[in-house]
């Protein structure tokens, strides 16, 4: 199955096993993208419905293109620039192209965002028993740094 993914403002045609550049992706190389934006899918010369359709991708690395080099000179005026750049870009593997449910991510992370102020409940009197502990610790005496000796003027030697 193939899949048309649309991501940093190109469109990329791909398939199962594909190893692709794309523009920059937050990630660390082993981690997984979903590329979200899928325009067209199919298999052969059927076309599926690409909303129901799920890229899945794992980072391969996050690297530099080719140095792309910039001159600009004006002829007869000696004005010569060179520049040069290269621009971040993210090497990602396609782990999986085929039907997913869209909705159930939605969900899951619904019921993350339920569960979260349980957990920050039960955080919260762990938080209150730690300010006692540093309340101990601030009792004890500070060392101070010796103050430094300040430098000797110097005169000025008359002419």
């Amino acid at each position: 199955m193939f899949a048309v993914v649309r991501t940093g403002g190109k469109q990329y045609r791909v398939a199962a096993g594909d190893k692709i550049a794309v523009e920059k992706l937050a990630g660390e190389a082993g981690d997984t993208v979903t590329l979200g934006d899928v325009l067209l899918a199919g298999e052969g010369d059927n076309v599926a419905d690409a909303s129901k359709v799920t890229v899945s991708a794992e980072i391969i690395a996050q690297a530099k293109s080719e140095k792309v080099v910039v001159f600009k000179k004006r002829r007869r005026h000696n004005y010569r620039r060179k520049a040069g750049h290269r621009q971040q870009m993210t090497l990602l593997r396609i782990t999986d192209v085929g039907e997913g449910k869209k909705a159930a991510p939605k969900k899951e992370a619904a019921a993350k965002k339920e569960d979260a102020p349980k957990a920050e409940a039960k955080k919260a009197p762990a938080k209150k028993a730690a300010p006692k502990a540093d309340a101990a610790e601030k009792k004890a005496p500070a060392k101070k740094a010796p103050a430094k000796k300040a430098a000797p003027k110097k005169t000025e030697a008359k002419k």
